[in-house]
């Protein structure tokens, strides 16, 4: 005990955080002793029959902040303390299954789990779900709200609120959410929770008296968290005596025991061996296994009304388990829950095998790797020079390039995505093509995108972008936006030296490096997010890239004619840099509506026809270079210029 004392006030002594002493060393030792408490024991598990929990000792909560604001460590150290997992196992962000999440250290996926906690000598059974922070995976979040009563909002003693923070809030005060402000990382050596507190009470009116102050590293604080859990969050308004009905918000693929669906229960119970039908499938299981994330799979013979559990039923095709679902028993009519909003892709790529004797495999992979990702939308496309593939939506760049990491590194799939692009909205004028005039259709791909004389109005998909930064980069985050053609909204001072803007920005100028350059010229301070916020007229081409006067359909796209300059300039000269030169000449040229942009010419190689000739009459050199120059004209005029393979990954890859 003494030495476990002198330990930790020689790290008090030795650090210059604000905190009082006596309550850090308290908090601490208090923390240390209740993890040997569940360590010492090989078996730390509570045996607890979950069933026979009344509902008021029930709490369903979820952790919602911006990016590296500490969730998965307030998650790791929620389940040390209560003995879900063992303490110094050596394994951190305990909730983050996945590799691209441990790699790229951030959650991807949200994660259940289900812990005991004993609270004025009663067993209480918290269901906790950690969510993404990125706004790419909201949709994560929006759904896991479905399943609470209440929200941990949690926020950076240090970097204070960020965009994602103000969004998780609203998102969560519009569910009509008891929310819980948390400040985390207080024993940084920077942290300032007296300016965080009163930027919480600027923003969202919290009282600094309602604020937790903890450090999920330490653990310091941590029980005050979970009594606030219980004394305010409400207990689920659920029915245990009326016919069973339950809510599908997430699912997954297992090789054995085929899809899993991970539920709330919303009335009622479940046990295993009952029959249970998909209300909008319509297709009925017998259920084989029921479980509950602890956090990993602890079986069960029941489930009651407020849980969440895990059920397995043998159902083999990922194509029934629909998000948003309502289960409910056989032959019992019942109404169903109102499930989810269908999310909106924003950014769509064609996805495309690296071989098509891969296509069956990448076609497996995806359809297993949507089930898990429901956001993502799925159609067939085809592409003259990769063959067959399909055109995929996603929420955001971010979420396209995880799904593609997922896809390498979960199914051994190699992939070739084309460039991203967005959804456009054009009118129509009357022709005989149309059945009417104002003809509205929607293009993604600049390959469907109709002729300009056909076109009566263009309409380019709008966000509303928060911005919040320090004020010494205010004049170069205005700068980029207007770049970008974002017209500014308004602009709130959070406190002395960090403001809030909000612009109405084309989402086709955000999708692609636009949050790379805001953290490079903030130098990392500045935080995004984004709404939709609908259409907005405006003036589009299609650029399109010939190469000896022939159309490269894959190579095109649709952009505003602001940048058409510089765009094709651009495409011309990665084209001249990365196409094989050949024995032809090849006219690289970037052409919208008819008229050339840019162009480039790619030289022929020359083949010496003179090298044999060591004399002579020079009319016998003319006669050869005459025969060669009339031979390559007629070559140019009959050839097709192949763009190999390789080189077309390239160029997709440079844009």
């Amino acid at each position: 005990m003494m030495c476990i004392r002198k330990h930790l006030l020689r790290i008090v002594n030795s650090s210059t955080a604000f905190f009082n002493k006596d309550v850090f060393l308290i908090s601490s030792l208090s923390w240390y002793f209740s993890k040997k408490a569940f360590s010492s024991k090989e078996n730390d598990r509570l045996q607890i029959d979950y069933s026979e929990i009344p509902i008021y000792r029930i709490r369903n909560f979820s952790i919602i902040a911006h990016v590296d604001h500490g969730k998965s460590t307030l998650a790791d150290r929620l389940l040390e303390h209560t003995g879900a997992i063992k303490a110094n196992s050596g394994h951190s962000q305990v909730l983050d299954k996945l590799q691209v999440e441990r790699e790229r250290g951030i959650t991807v996926k949200a994660q259940s789990a289900s812990i005991i906690y004993k609270y004025k000598e009663e067993n209480y059974l918290l269901n906790l779900i950690d969510t993404p922070g990125h706004v790419d995976f909201s949709n994560e979040v929006s759904r896991s709200l479905s399943a609470c009563q209440g929200v941990i909002l949690l926020v950076d003693a240090n970097e204070g609120v960020q965009a994602q923070t103000v969004a998780n809030f609203y998102l969560a005060f519009g569910n009509d959410l008891v929310i819980v402000p948390v400040l985390n990382k207080i024993d940084l050596k920077n942290a300032d929770p007296d300016r965080v507190c009163k930027q919480l009470q600027t923003l969202f009116d919290i009282e600094p008296t309602q604020v937790l102050r903890i450090s999920a590293k330490l653990g310091v604080g941590i029980d005050d968290v979970l009594e606030a859990i219980i004394e305010r969050l409400p207990a689920p308004k659920v029915n245990r005596q009326s016919a069973f009905k339950a809510l599908l918000f997430d699912s997954w693929y297992d090789r054995y025991r085929g899809v899993l669906s991970l539920i709330y229960i919303k009335d009622g119970d479940v046990n295993v061996g009952d029959q249970i039908t998909y209300y909008h499938t319509k297709k009925s299981y017998e259920v084989k296994t029921l479980a509950v994330l602890r956090p990993q799979e602890e079986n069960v013979k029941k489930l009651v009304a407020g849980q969440i559990g895990l059920i397995g039923c043998n159902m083999r095709s990922s194509q029934e388990a629909h998000i948003g679902d309502t289960i409910h028993k056989i032959n019992v009519d019942i109404e169903p829950l109102p499930g989810f909003k269908p999310a909106r892709p924003m950014v769509f790529a064609g996805i495309y095998p690296f071989d098509q004797s891969q296509h069956v495999s990448l076609r497996n992979a995806i359809e297993k790797l949507v089930l898990n990702d429901s956001a993502v939308t799925v159609a067939v496309d085809t592409s003259p020079a990769l063959g067959q593939g399909w055109r995929l939506g996603f929420l955001g760049l971010l979420h396209l390039e995880v799904f593609s990491q997922r896809l390498q590194q979960e199914y051994d799939a190699e992939p070739i995505l084309t460039a991203p692009s967005v959804t456009y909205k054009l009118k129509l004028k009357e022709t005989k093509q149309t059945i009417k005039q104002g003809d509205v259709i929607y293009v993604s791909n600049p390959v469907h995108f109709p002729d300009y004389l056909q076109i009566a109005e263009y309409y380019e998909p709008m966000v509303i972008g928060t911005i919040i930064t320090p004020d010494k980069y205010l004049g170069s985050v205005i700068s980029l936006c207007m770049e970008k053609r974002g017209v500014q909204r308004n602009a709130t001072n959070i406190d002395n030296d960090r403001v809030m803007l909000q612009f109405d920005l084309p989402l086709c100028e955000i999708v692609l490096d636009f949050h790379d350059t805001l953290k490079t010229i903030s130098s990392g301070y500045a935080s995004f997010d984004y709404e939709d916020n609908g259409y907005q007229q405006t003036h589009l081409v299609k650029l399109q890239i010939l190469l000896n006067g022939t159309p490269v359909d894959e190579l095109s796209s649709i952009i505003h004619s602001s940048r058409v300059d510089v765009i094709g300039r651009k495409m011309v000269s990665s084209l001249k840099d990365i196409i094989p030169r050949q024995l032809i000449q090849i006219a690289i040229q970037a052409v919208v509506n008819g008229k050339v942009i840019a162009r480039e010419t790619l030289k022929a190689y020359r083949k010496d026809v003179t090298a044999k000739l060591y004399g002579g009459d020079v009319t016998r050199r003319m006669k050869l270079l005459a025969q060669q120059t009339a031979g390559k004209k007629r070559m140019r005029a009959i050839a097709n210029v192949s763009l190999p393979r390789e080189a077309f990954i390239d160029v997709l890859k440079r844009s």
